[in-house]
């Protein structure tokens, strides 16, 4: 797999040392791998919101690619490190649901529990310390002694989550919802807010906010030309429905 991208999924921020800290690790190893810098601000410490947005945007990467993938609130406890092989594409990261979309929706998946692990090892830092040499060894195709095969169960995990699950850097709200053709023409609602359907923005007044199927996928929420998170006091979580 040399020269596969390593694809970073992080609630990190785009500010702060951790994706610096990260990148060293994986040039150190794979110096000629692509590292590609996907989300940094995924949903901050909710593995479960995350893992939609991640199963919606790993569509656009070829097979190869290696996905890093780290919203881990509970590091260092009890969760185990993962690596996921779903449909070609291969995820590391902890199980704690962030990677359960992603295998709930591939037609091929395969479990494996990391079981090296570094002389040094930070309790609060597996993405820099555990994770990230994972994936760059997997690029190398020297990982096979570092697994070993794990089962997870996913069979009650919800194939679609009908919440908002993340906030561009417009206010956009995404949510967990996957565009089906019978969803056209009905309402979404939000927060008691009835939202009509609009191919996309400039089908409705400036100030206005609609829902449509955005660039991902994904059923989202909108205002033309404003920020639906603070004009509609959207939150994640939120709960979206149809009538």
């Amino acid at each position: 797999m040399t020269g596969a991208a390593i694809v970073l999924f992080t609630d990190f921020g785009p500010a702060g040392p951790y994706l610096g800290q990260v990148e060293i690790v994986l040039r150190q190893i794979a110096p000629s791998s692509p590292v590609i810098y996907l989300v940094s601000n995924a949903p901050c410490g909710n593995p479960r919101a995350a893992a939609y947005l991640l199963a919606a945007l790993r569509q656009q990467f070829p097979q190869d690619s290696i996905f890093l993938c780290v919203v881990d609130p509970g590091v260092g406890g009890a969760r185990k490190p993962v690596v996921l092989h779903a449909d070609g594409q291969t995820f590391v990261g902890p199980d704690n649901g962030l990677l359960n979309t992603v295998a709930k929706h591939a037609e091929r998946r395969d479990w494996f529990e990391i079981v090296w692990r570094p002389e040094n090892c930070s309790m609060s830092f597996h993405g820099r310390d555990l994770f990230a040499p994972v994936a760059a060894r997997l690029v190398l195709g020297q990982a096979a002694d570092d697994l070993k095969p794990y089962d997870v169960d996913i069979a009650d995990w919800p194939e679609d989550l009908a919440e908002i699950i993340y906030f561009d850097g417009y206010g956009n709200a995404f949510t967990g919802l996957r565009y089906r053709s019978e969803l056209d023409g009905r309402k979404l609602m939000v927060d008691g807010r009835r939202l009509e359907q609009a191919g996309t923005f400039s089908e409705v007044g400036v100030g206005e906010p609609f829902w449509y199927c955005n660039s991902c996928g994904l059923v989202e929420i909108a205002v033309n030309q404003g920020h639906a998170e603070r004009q509609l006091d959207l939150r994640i979580g939120m709960k979206v429905a149809y009538e």
